[in-house]
């Protein structure tokens, strides 16, 4: 227990940890058993147990593991000719978002994803972006270093493609990895301290692997319609509490 407690940055209790090392596990299991909604369930309960200024930075870094890993295990799959578009566009797009992500309060990023999930899930973006891996890229990747989980945007490109759900699954994965590790480098380049994190944010990485092997196993098997459902109902649930905690630090400071 008492390595457990040494490998925890200082602002993270124990049962925090223990809970999101559950939730980096079960994101990576939703994401590949239903092709969307881990990433976006675990920035939501990051976002309530989290230091807020350290949320999307240590959100990126795990989904670029979790990524990884899930692009490694499914690359004979991976749909490749997309990718060098995709690279361009999620450049630029972290590059604007970079020069102005230091700037915004705590309470405006905590009330920002939660609105961001709930658009994430009774909206859906504009069908032309499906069509552009460049804008995709680049519109993704500016949100991204706001509001974390925007694999909203690729997976209705990549859904847009009518690829088999194990292509599908690969392309997506590889997508974001790019997206995610452009972001990473930038947050790292623009000061965020990752060395406290650093033990957790592997750990968080490895159980997230082990659930991209646990959802390979279900990926055929499993029936998602009313499974969906509750996953909305819960990301939804979330994103309210974040919002009335966001604008009630901002509305009474």
């Amino acid at each position: 227990m008492e390595t457990f407690l040494n490998l925890l940055p200082p602002d993270l209790g124990p049962s925090a940890a223990i809970i999101l090392l559950t939730m980096s596990y079960a994101g990576s299991l939703i994401t590949v058993a239903f092709g969307i909604g881990g990433g976006a369930l675990l920035l939501a309960v990051m976002a309530v147990l989290m230091p807020p200024l350290a949320l999307i930075p240590v959100h990126g870094v795990v989904q670029l593991g979790s990524n990884l890993g899930r692009a490694v295990i499914f690359a004979r799959h991976t749909l490749w000719a997309i990718l060098p578009w995709f690279i361009v566009g999620s450049a630029v797009g972290v590059a604007i978002g970079g020069s102005i992500a230091v700037t915004i309060e705590p309470w405006l990023v905590q009330s920002g994803v939660g609105l961001f999930i709930i658009w994430s899930v009774l909206a859906r973006p504009p069908r032309w972006l499906s069509r552009w891996p460049v804008i995709t890229g680049l519109i993704a990747s500016f949100l991204s270093m706001f509001f974390g989980a925007t694999g909203v945007f690729v997976a209705n490109f990549s859904k847009a493609l009518t690829l088999p759900r194990h292509r599908y699954v690969a392309t997506h994965a590889t997508l974001m990895t790019v997206q995610h590790l452009l972001k990473s480098i930038a947050f790292f380049t623009l000061g965020f301290a990752f060395g406290s994190w650093l033990p957790f944010m592997i750990a968080m990485i490895a159980t997230g692997l082990l659930g991209t092997m646990t959802g390979n196993l279900v990926l055929r098997r499993m029936s998602d319609a009313r499974f969906n459902h509750a996953l909305n109902f819960v990301l939804v649930v979330i994103a309210i509490r974040l919002i009335w905690s966001g604008l009630s630090e901002g509305l009474g400071g």
